[in-house]
């Protein structure tokens, strides 16, 4: 009887500091979270204030309104801005994925000559900032005429040149699909390119959608490469260096209200997308996270 009371004890006493720990837990994820939302907060009630266009220290707005998003659809070229980024997101989600699959594809079930000296090289290469090659890149892409107004082609071709190297996670969720798979289909005549979109295909819709929004969201935060390009030119501008026009001295004290209502609209497609395909990104990560 001692012995049953103890261990009645011991098991409440591990529920009530399970317990403890969890509401620990959840309150320290809580504060993390508020911290996280409120400069987005503070970015949605800038957005509705009404009469003033700069920075006034007041997180509420006393007056709400729609007159920053009246402004910024017309008297910008906002809405054009949006169309050019829109346009890049989907075409190198596209191709990225393409990529990226058929090169995953390849290093995971082929086996072929300087196949691991490849993969080193593409590792070894990705670790180099890209902005190394940004005068290369505004010289060639200047004498082909992508660039200015015609820079948003020329961003979705280097988006998706070199997407290839980024074959890792990929390739990781390859490796975990049996290759009988891939047997029994060649055993039945299946080609490898039958076997890629009719076998393999279907088992990797986690994957698949990870990297399609990988390549949506990278034009949206691409600044750097993108303002090279572009060079102040408002017909190609993409939303990140357009709206960068208005951080300048000169122009943010008019501008600032405005400049947090198109930061809320960007901010809404990248987040609606993430936010409906998070459990495919979870996956694909975690599929893809193995030794390969």
């Amino acid at each position: 009887m001692k012995t049953d009371n103890k261990l009645k004890k011991s098991g409440l006493g591990a529920k009530a500091s399970r317990r403890v720990s969890n509401l620990i837990v959840y309150i320290v994820l809580i504060a993390i979270t508020v911290v996280w939302l409120f400069p987005f907060f503070g970015l949605v009630m800038e957005s509705f204030k009404v009469n003033t266009t700069a920075m006034d220290g007041e997180l509420f707005p006393t007056k709400f309104g729609f007159d920053n998003y009246v402004r910024l659809f017309k008297e910008t070229d906002f809405l054009k801005w949006f169309k050019n980024t829109a346009i890049m997101g989907i075409a190198t989600a596209v191709f990225q994925t393409l990529f990226v699959l058929s090169m995953s594809y390849t290093l995971s079930r082929l086996r072929f000559k300087m196949r691991k000296p490849l993969m080193n090289f593409m590792l070894i290469l990705g670790m180099f900032p890209g902005f190394l090659t940004m005068i290369l890149i505004y010289k060639v892409f200047s004498d082909l005429g992508l660039t200015m107004e015609m820079a948003p082609l020329g961003l979705i071709i280097v988006y998706c040149a070199s997407s290839g190297m980024g074959y890792y996670i990929s390739k990781g969720f390859f490796d975990t699909i049996p290759k009988t798979l891939d047997e029994a289909a060649r055993v039945d005549g299946a080609t490898r390119l039958q076997v890629f979109y009719k076998v393999i295909m279907p088992l990797s819709g986690s994957i698949v959608i990870y990297t399609i929004l990988m390549g949506f969201m990278a034009p949206w935060g691409d600044f750097m490469l993108a303002s090279y390009l572009i060079h102040e030119n408002s017909v190609g501008m993409s939303v990140a260096v357009g709206m960068f026009e208005w951080t300048s001295k000169t122009m943010l004290n008019t501008n600032y209200t405005m400049f947090c209502a198109a930061g809320v609209i960007v901010a809404v497609p990248v987040t609606a997308v993430f936010l409906a395909l998070q459990k495919y990104y979870v996956e694909g990560v975690t599929g893809g996270a193995v030794k390969g």
